[in-house]
């Protein structure tokens, strides 16, 4: 299947028990570069895609994101994974770029940019140039914990001399990895592999340059997942700027699958 296309209709002293720190691994001056990937079960250009996103899961440099969506279910097989969460946040996109439409596979990168996501070398160029350039930028420390059953969120004031941010604070909570095979439609008689399948996403607040701190439950018990990524981003879908991604500690603190 080509790459489709529809139109887009559109007190404070918090005891964490840090399970490492948020970026871990990251050159100094910087957060790891956000990939999110709109990809569907229904969509033969996908599974390139999302063999691209679970390669990069494994770099400490990037943050890489599944989003499953919805509009291709209409093709004959119905994806296992998807939302309309997923979907509306393409959509949303969609209007913040001044796109006429939405397609899969995309890669949005740090919010800022999309590309074709089974486009190996475009997606790798534009990780490479968006790396570059944050690391040059000042840094705002986002750090993740685990406490009484809570993931704690702790956002660091913004640096002093700036005009003040306004970021939306999301939180998601993610499937590391999964596997489908799939028995109808395009991808007919095909395993496909999936990396940080988001399960679930929510706007947890706004930051407005003040240091704050803020906790979500690990588990709403709606969907299985094992890990939890906070990404603040400036007017809901603009540029990102902080992300961090924890593991949850253990199998039994996540909720049980659909």
């Amino acid at each position: 299947m080509r790459t489709r296309t529809v139109l887009a209709g559109v007190g404070l002293a918090l005891a964490l028990v840090l399970m490492g720190h948020a970026n871990a691994g990251q050159p100094q001056g910087s957060h790891p570069v956000v990939i999110e990937l709109f990809t569907s079960q229904g969509c033969s250009d996908c599974p390139a895609a999302d063999r691209i996103v679970a390669e990069l899961a494994s770099r400490k440099d990037v943050l890489a994101l599944s989003f499953p969506i919805t509009y291709w279910d209409m093709l004959g097989w119905k994806d296992t994974f998807a939302t309309e969460a997923n979907t509306y946040r393409q959509k949303s996109y969609a209007k913040t770029m001044n796109r006429s439409g939405i397609y899969t596979p995309q890669i949005v990168i740090d919010g800022k940019i999309d590309v074709v996501g089974n486009q190996r070398d475009r997606v790798m160029s534009a990780i490479s140039n968006r790396s570059t350039q944050i690391a040059t930028e000042q840094p705002i420390n986002l750090a993740l914990g685990i406490a009484s059953g809570r993931v704690e969120i702790a956002i660091p004031a913004a640096a002093r001399g700036k005009d003040k941010p306004l970021a939306t604070i999301w939180v998601m909570r993610t499937l590391s990895h999964a596997t489908v095979n799939v028995q109808q439609g395009e991808n007919k008689n095909h395993q496909l592999v999936y990396a940080n399948l988001v399960r679930e996403l929510h706007r947890a607040g706004e930051w407005t340059g003040e240091a704050m701190k803020i906790d979500v439950p690990i588990t709403t018990g709606k969907s299985k997942h094992d890990g939890v990524a906070v990404l603040l981003q400036s007017h809901d879908y603009g540029e990102v700027i902080a992300a961090a991604m924890i593991k949850l500690p253990t199998a039994d603190q996540v909720a049980a699958p659909h």
